[in-house]
């Protein structure tokens, strides 16, 4: 076991668990943060990358969450205002009394968002709907209501998180995995932790033979395992939430009802302009979005349950065609399967509650839900991007209260125990920006990456400068080609087969940088194109 102590020890690197982790480190807080995958991997990388306070949520009269989501969003774009802007939004109506009705809905959301609005809400004739929503089907369009909320980029917002919670002292740490506690009477005193990096790059070469060279590498190929003690625990895993749980106890109840949404991802031409539409209702009750996103255009989103939780969930063919035929209701631009660039499946960590039906997701709390365990372990869970913050706040309030971290008792000022976040500036404050433009402008600091074979690869629509993929391994954790072409780049929720045509040469840099062995490169490339494919409609 380590000799350090940890105060809390945060399982889960998604928006949550990360935003946990700035929390407690900047109050003061020995912190430890662990994500079995890469930041950011399941969920938080999958979202309709809105920053919003959830329009639909007052129409099912939950004022009290619309308003928290509010001011969020307010702080979220005023603390990373680098990784976040505001969005226009346009929702057409077909008829007077819709007019009426979403624009005082739309009204109300102005106001609850207060100091915070983004803009204000306005009516629009019917003339001024088609010249904002160039591709709406101009048929029964009677006019619309334009309103403004947020955007982001969630991934690239993860990694920031990573970097302000190592800023104030936390230590972060992706490819590590909670495989068990260790109690003492009852209460968990250490969590055995797993590094599962072996397993996403490979040991090394399987070529050498002789009985040495075998054992080396099969010892090499055994992941690492190490303990660390810890006075509390955070459960942040999103969808993996009960799975900890029962790690803790096995006869723990279920929490978490997980429930997909997909996006398609395509062309602007599709989908011209800077505005984004949002339809208020679909067929499933829920809302449709068209959003303007890196030169691209997402639409989603759906909602339907599912019974497992995977890593990489896939597409259900019948979602793929709710997103097409709804789309292609609304526009004059019809898309096919072929004109999807990308398409990417989310899961969403729905809390039960008594009285929702078992079929209709999209009633279930959006809210979110904390439980203390009777080992003190504390699991939060459900909500939204938009609360992280209020989350992790609540997560932490209760970590430090069940386990009685007591700021005196650990040498430090009550100060340190008050939650700072709500103003905090959220990133590297400008250390990997740095390390670019010094790569960039100091060319003999890239050394051998100058190569002509390196120094302009190149997709015929997109190119990736051989400096910003040297950069996500130096600064931005980057271990593996996907961590690079999904979530640092994002290219491959942009357009999975330009992804695919630039793995070999984003692996080339990257086994350089990461030290790999060709055996593994060509791992790690075989490896993110199976992947890969997933996001491509056959």
């Amino acid at each position: 076991m380590d000799n350090l102590t940890y105060d809390i020890v945060i399982i889960g690197g998604g928006a949550t668990g990360l935003g946990s982790a700035v929390d407690a480190a900047s109050r003061g807080y020995k912190t430890l943060l662990i994500e079995q995958h890469d930041f950011g991997k399941g969920t938080s990388s999958r979202s309709t990358k809105l920053v919003h306070g959830g329009v639909r949520y007052l129409a099912q009269g939950n004022i009290k969450l619309v308003r928290e989501a509010l001011a969020e969003r307010g702080r979220l774009l005023k603390n990373a205002p680098l990784m976040t802007s505001t969005q226009p939004f346009v929702v057409p109506v077909f008829s007077l009394w819709e007019k009426i009705y979403y624009s005082a809905g739309l009204m109300l959301y102005d106001v609850l968002s207060g100091k915070l609005s983004l803009g204000k809400t306005r009516l629009l004739s019917r003339k001024k709907t088609l010249e904002l929503l160039p591709n709406i089907n101009p048929k029964k369009v009677a006019g619309g209501i334009l309103y403004y909320d947020g955007q982001f980029n969630d991934a690239e917002l993860c990694i920031e998180l990573a970097n302000t919670a190592e800023r104030y002292g936390a230590t972060v740490l992706n490819y590590t995995k909670a495989v068990g506690f260790i109690k003492e009477n009852g209460v968990i005193v250490a969590v055995e932790l797993e590094d599962t990096l072996w397993a996403a790059v490979g040991a090394g070469s399987e070529a050498a033979a002789g009985g040495a060279a075998e054992a080396a590498i099969a010892a090499a190929s055994q992941p690492k395992r190490r303990t660390v003690a810890c006075k509390s625990v955070i459960n942040a895993t999103g969808v993996f939430t009960d799975a900890v749980l029962q790690m803790d106890d096995p006869q723990a109840d279920t929490l978490v009802y997980p429930s997909q949404g997909i996006h398609l991802v395509v062309s602007p031409q599709f989908f011209r302009g800077g505005n984004a539409m949002m339809i208020p209702k679909t067929d499933d009750g829920r809302v449709l979005f068209a959003v303007p996103w890196q030169g691209k255009v997402v639409i989603g989103t759906t909602d339907s349950h599912v019974d497992h939780i995977d890593l990489e969930p896939l597409p259900l063919a019948e979602e793929i065609h709710f997103v097409l035929e709804h789309f292609n209701r609304y526009t004059n631009t019809a898309i096919t399967k072929d004109d999807v660039l990308s398409v990417f499946v989310g899961l969403r960590p729905l809390v039960r509650s008594a009285n929702a039906g078992s079929n209709i997701t999209s009633l279930l709390s959006r809210d979110h839900t904390l439980v203390v365990s009777p080992s003190r372990m504390v699991t939060i869970t459900g909500g939204k991007w938009t609360t992280y913050r209020k989350m992790a706040e609540d997560a932490v309030n209760n970590a430090v209260f069940t386990a009685k971290l007591d700021g005196a008792e650990a040498g430090r000022t009550r100060d340190a125990k008050k939650c700072i976040t709500k103003n905090l500036p959220i990133g590297d404050l400008g250390a990997a920006r740095e390390l670019a433009a010094q790569l960039t402008l100091d060319e003999p600091l890239l050394g051998d990456y100058l190569d002509h074979e390196f120094a302009a690869f190149h997709h015929i629509t997109y190119a990736i400068r051989v400096v910003d993929v040297v950069v996500a391994a130096r600064c931005k954790y980057v271990r593996t080609v996907e961590d690079f072409l999904a979530r640092r780049s994002r290219l491959l929720f942009l357009d999975a087969r330009a992804a695919i045509y630039l793995a070999p040469g984003v692996a080339k840099i990257l086994q350089k940088e990461l030290n790999w062995s060709n055996e593994q490169r060509d791992a790690q490339i075989e490896s993110f194109i199976q992947l890969a494919n997933q996001y491509i409609i056959h």
